[in-house]
């Protein structure tokens, strides 16, 4: 299977995660654009219309174990055509609701978690049928994302001025069916030569019952979530407490900033463009940071350039408190897309920076179910306290609070972390070759060395 690493179907491949990086995590992009037809349709607060875009990007993200699960036994193939089902079943169920509850199960859920199988599977094979141009296939496929943040929002509008947010989700539901078609195209590929057999290899001591099924929770946990790498992996534990962290405030311009311009009197054609020229300037820089961050000066240092754009984002946000013209508004998404974009192109590559490729999926079923928690509750409590308030500025107050906190904790943390295992290399090099930092004393008479006492050896240091 080695012949199909970086050549050849590889680059079909990656074509395929191109379109599903689109169809999937660029979805969620233009839930801000039926936000206040929602509300207004079911009589909701803003917080509890927030519940359903939520619900999906967490469960997106969140879905990371069962992805797993599927991938180990069926492969990535059936797990995104099966994510391609739920999607499109989930959006056409959406178009039927009659409350905002009904909605958060079938376009929260059920959209969620289809998206998140396409997703997650299609990020997973792009590691194995690349290699030497591992770096720049993440960022290229991370560009679907932004022709999704370009599309989705126009084509939204669009439908939704035509023929209202029902007939818009049952197409929507159509569109998402394409992830099957995506899926087809990735052809199964042998993950390692004995990764079978092992799994088919448990005959070792009988034991109680018990303990059979206690040894098989464990290797179930141990597999599918890398907890045993997160508790020794120091690299692996600080990035994930750091993203999970920023995902607090990550996901919040996202789903406020169209509400925001249309309540400061922006028209709903040019607040949903704002999303578009995110995703526009999203096309040309994410490949750019991909191709920069793999030159090898920044080999092992590529959580700096990540934890650089995670606190340029958080910056950016004051953009929007000084004002909410149009024009501003438009400089605001200049800046937070080519932040984005660093954020984008170097999360899944720092991840396999830290992680061993082996044991990669597991580690983002882990990663992405812990991020998933905090992209749950952001969004809900920040329209909690619109609410209460009536001051969409505290939208972007906590996005950049989460989003500099963050930045300074990923980078300090690994700063610390880099000087601590130099520290040990050096005190180890010390042990292993402890001659070159002694000093003998030896009689200088200039005869004699038979009859001479044996040499004192003074260790200074070790």
């Amino acid at each position: 299977w080695k012949k199909c690493r970086d050549q050849g179907w590889a680059w079909m491949v990656l074509l395929a995660a191109v379109v599903l990086q689109g169809l999937t995590l660029g979805f969620p992009c233009c839930i801000g654009v039926f936000f206040t037809d929602l509300q207004h349709e079911f009589q909701a607060s803003k917080s509890e219309t927030s519940w359903f875009p939520s619900i999906m990007v967490a469960v997106l993200h969140g879905g990371g174990p069962l992805c797993s699960i599927l991938v180990k036994r069926f492969g990535c193939r059936f797990a995104v055509m099966l994510g391609g089902l739920l999607s499109g079943l989930g959006m056409v169920s959406s178009s039927f609701c009659k409350s905002i509850s009904q909605l958060y199960l079938t376009a929260g859920l059920i959209t969620g978690l289809g998206s998140c199988f396409s997703f997650q599977a299609g990020v997973t094979v792009l590691g194995y049928y690349f290699v030497r141009w591992r770096t720049l296939a993440n960022a290229m496929a991370s560009t679907g994302v932004s022709l999704g943040f370009t599309l989705w929002p126009l084509l939204s509008q669009y439908l939704l001025d035509e023929m209202g947010w029902r007939n818009t989700f049952l197409i929507f539901g159509g569109i998402l069916l394409n992830c099957c078609v995506c899926g087809a195209i990735m052809r199964p590929i042998q993950l390692a030569s004995g990764s079978l057999p092992q799994s088919a290899k448990p005959k070792e001591e009988p034991g109680s019952r018990a303990e059979e099924v206690q040894t098989k929770c464990l290797q179930m946990l141990q597999k599918y979530l890398a907890f045993d790498i997160f508790c020794q992996n120091k690299g692996y534990q600080i990035y994930t407490v750091g993203v999970t962290w920023m995902m607090m405030g990550f996901a919040l311009p996202h789903v406020y900033l169209v509400p925001y311009a249309i309540h400061h009197g922006v028209e709903k054609r040019k607040a949903a463009l704002l999303i578009s020229i995110i995703g526009v300037i999203n096309i040309f820089i994410r490949p750019l940071t991909g191709l920069l961050s793999g030159h090898r000066v920044f080999t092992g240092r590529r959580i700096y350039l990540f934890s650089l754009a995670v606190l340029l984002c958080g910056l950016s946000n004051f953009i929007c408190v000084l004002s909410a013209e149009f024009s501003v508004l438009i400089l605001y998404c200049i800046i937070l897309s080519v932040a984005m974009s660093g954020v984008g192109a170097l999360t899944f590559q720092v991840l396999m920076d830290v992680v061993e490729m082996d044991r990669f999926s597991s580690a983002l079923g882990l990663f992405t179910i812990l991020e998933s928690i905090t992209l749950l509750i952001g969004p809900p409590l920040t329209g909690l306290l619109v609410d209460i308030t009536s001051d969409f500025h505290y939208v972007f107050y906590n996005s950049s609070f989460f989003l500099i906190s963050a930045a300074l904790f990923m980078g300090l943390s690994f700063c610390a972390l880099e000087k601590k295992n130099r520290l040990r290399e050096v005190s180890k090099a010390h042990l292993d070759n402890p001659s070159r930092y002694q000093y003998n004393e030896t009689s200088t008479e200039p005869k004699a060395e038979s009859q001479s006492p044996p040499a004192v050896e003074y260790i200074t240091s070790i």
